[in-house]
Formats: C-alpha cells, sequence, structure tokens
C-alpha cells in the first residue's frame, strides 16, 4: 500500500515521515520525493511465527512517500509537480499544521489549510473531467459516459470530493487511469505541540472532515520520532506521559486499515509465515491470487481456520480433529485473520 504524505511547508511533514518510518530525512525546504516502507505491525504474525518457527516471517507493508510542500509568501499551496505526485499514491495523508513555527506566516489553522487543500484538489480534478467531458461531447460517446463525467463535474462544481460518492452513486470501474485526487481516501494528520497530543479533534474540525469523506488523529510528531526510536519498554512509559495509548506508526496503520477497510489474512508453514492485505469483502479466489496469479487462475477451493480457532486448538490437525476446518469456494468472502490454505490446478 501507497500512502502519499502531502501537506503545506512548515506543517511538520517530513517530521511525521520519520516518525512513521523509522528514517532520519533532514526536515526544512526539499524539494525531493523520499520514499519508507514499514511492516505493519500485527501481534497475530508474531504469535504464528512463533509457533510454526518458519525459515522467513513476512509482514504485511505500506510505503509513505513524502511529498515535497511549497512555500514562499506568493504560495501557500502545492505546485504543479507536487500534484503530479500525489496522483501515483493508492490514499493520502494530509499533515496539517496545529503549532506556532516561526518560519511560517501566520497563526496554525488546520480546518483553514484542510479546506485549501481540498479546494486545490477539486479544481485539479474539475480541469481533468471537463476536458474529458469536452472530448465526449465533440466524439459523441455513449450517454452513459457523459451522464458519468457530468455527474462527476457537477460533484466537483458543488465543492464536494468525489469520494463522497456511494459505490451505486458512481462506477469506478473506468475511472482508474484518470488519477483523480479527490476518490483518493483521505486520512487527515493534526500534528500538535506535546502537551496538546492526546486531545481529541475539534467539533468543527471533525465535522468537516466527515463532509470530506475523510478520516482524522492526532498526533506530535516531533517527539514521537524521538519515541520511535526508543525500546518498547522506555516508548511505552513516554506514550503513558504523551496521554497516549500505542505508538503513532499504529495508530496510523489501524487509521488507514479502518478508512481504506482493508483486512488482512495469513498463510503458514514451516518455509514461512505471511500475512496479506485485501479489502474487505474479497472473495477467495481473488485473494489467491494475491498469492500468486496461477492459484486465482487454478482455484479449486481453500482450506480455511479463523485465527482464534487455530489459536484455541493449537494445530491445523486439531482444528480437523475438531471439525473445524472449513472447505470453502471461490465466492467464499475471506474474513479478518482467516488462515488460508489454497488448493489449485493449472
Amino acid at each position: 500500500m501507497k500512502i502519499g504524505l502531502v501537506g503545506f511547508a512548515g506543517s511538520g511533514k517530513t517530521t511525521v515521515f520519520n516518525t512513521m518510518t523509522g528514517l532520519d530525512v533532514p526536515v526544512g525546504y526539499g524539494g525531493e520525493v523520499r520514499l519508507g516502507t514499514v511492516r505493519v505491525p500485527d501481534e497475530r504474525i508474531d504469535r504464528l511465527s512463533a509457533m510454526f518457527d518458519p525459515k522467513k516471517t513476512t509482514y504485511a507493508e505500506m510505503t509513505f512517500c513524502d511529498v515535497p510542500g511549497e512555500h514562499g509568501a506568493e504560495r501557500a499551496g502545492l505546485s504543479t509537480r507536487a500534484l503530479v505526485t500525489i496522483r501515483e499514491q493508492e490514499a493520502l495523508a494530509l499533515v496539517l499544521r496545529d503549532f506556532d513555527n516561526p518560519a511560517v506566516e501566520g497563526d496554525a489553522d488546520p480546518l483553514r489549510d484542510l479546506n485549501a487543500f481540498s479546494d486545490e484538489c477539486i479544481l485539479a480534478d474539475l480541469a481533468i473531467i471537463e476536458g474529458l467531458l469536452a472530448r465526449a461531447r465533440k466524439e459523441n460517446l455513449p450517454p452513459v459516459e457523459r451522464g458519468r463525467l457530468e455527474r462527476m463535474q457537477s460533484v466537483l462544481e458543488d465543492g464536494r470530493p468525489l469520494r463522497t460518492l456511494a459505490a451505486d452513486e458512481l462506477d469506478r470501474s473506468q475511472l482508474k487511469g484518470y488519477q483523480l485526487l479527490t476518490d483518493r481516501p483521505l486520512l487527515v494528520v493534526v500534528n500538535r505541540d506535546e502537551d496538546r497530543a492526546a486531545e481529541p479533534l475539534p467539533d468543527d474540525l471533525d465535522a468537516r472532515l466527515r463532509e470530506l469523506g475523510a478520516a482524522g488523529l492526532a498526533l506530535s510528531a516531533s517527539v514521537e520520532a524521538e519515541i520511535a526510536s526508543l525500546d518498547a519498554e522506555d516508548q511505552a512509559a513516554f506514550l503513558e506521559d504523551l496521554g497516549v495509548a500505542e505508538p503513532a506508526l499504529a495508530r496510523f496503520i489501524r487509521a488507514a486499515y479502518g478508512l481504506l477497510d482493508l483486512i488482512s489474512f495469513f498463510t503458514v508453514g514451516e518455509d514461512e509465515v505471511r500475512a496479506w492485505t485485501i479489502a474487505r469483502g474479497t472473495t477467495a479466489r481473488v485473494a489467491a491470487g494475491k498469492i500468486h496469479s496461477d492459484l486465482e487462475r487454478g482455484f479449486i477451493r481453500a482450506e480455511v481456520m479463523p485465527y482464534d480457532v487455530f489459536i484455541e486448538h493449537g494445530s491445523e490437525h486439531a482444528v480437523k480433529e475438531a471439525g473445524l476446518l472449513r472447505v470453502e469456494g471461490k465466492d467464499y468472502i475471506v474474513a479478518d485473520g482467516d488462515i488460508l490454505h489454497v488448493r489449485f490446478n493449472v
């Protein structure tokens, strides 16, 4: 999963990037795009690995892309180059400044910056849709295609992002090549001073996030970047002082999985214990394709053990003896925590 960290200069975006990735890239006004990949913490994988003692343990991964912000008195927004870069991301994490920064003119105003970013993305998408609509009319494309474009144009002109449209309101199967920014899932990270890290989001910002179809969380990147470099035991003590229950990365990943409606299933054995990330509602056959295309193409059945059932009984043999190993067909909807063994023939 690729998450683009975006935001206006001075928001602490690169510090958030360092917090999430454990890297130590220099902060300040830079121009380069930075990438960092982290494994998704999952106690279930830890426990399965301890039980199987495999040659390899593979966690799900999340890649963060630190997209440079803009600065200068003449502009507080995102450049054309930045907009091109964020179109390449699967989801966006907008970092909003909620702390005093002497290097940035004006007071911190997360709601103002959220609206400014949303407006820029809406205008960028509107330019694309208007161009596509003009071509559709010129080439006399089918009414259904013109109607879809007109629907999107109307929503954008109303100041609403496309992500607010439900699946039955907008057929997204034809939109992949358009790279529309406002249809990207959006997670907003409110970056605060240390003494306010545990405060909930203000009501007006929370309400605006709901209007935009986005999710949000608060953190103090400057102090959490330091905490992330400590041993787990020391981390717990410092986090308790902050008033938060778990590290920023864990909170971010949980929020991202919830926003994107993602779940994990597992494959286990002596060679490898591995977590696989899929969208909720994925069928067994499509999930098998995440492992290898041959498994999807030649899918026969999936042998399924829910994680909790496996842990309760301690082994696949015990699960079978208890009559709890399920055999599911291609249309089975994979559940979070399912342990799958796919039978196939190519």
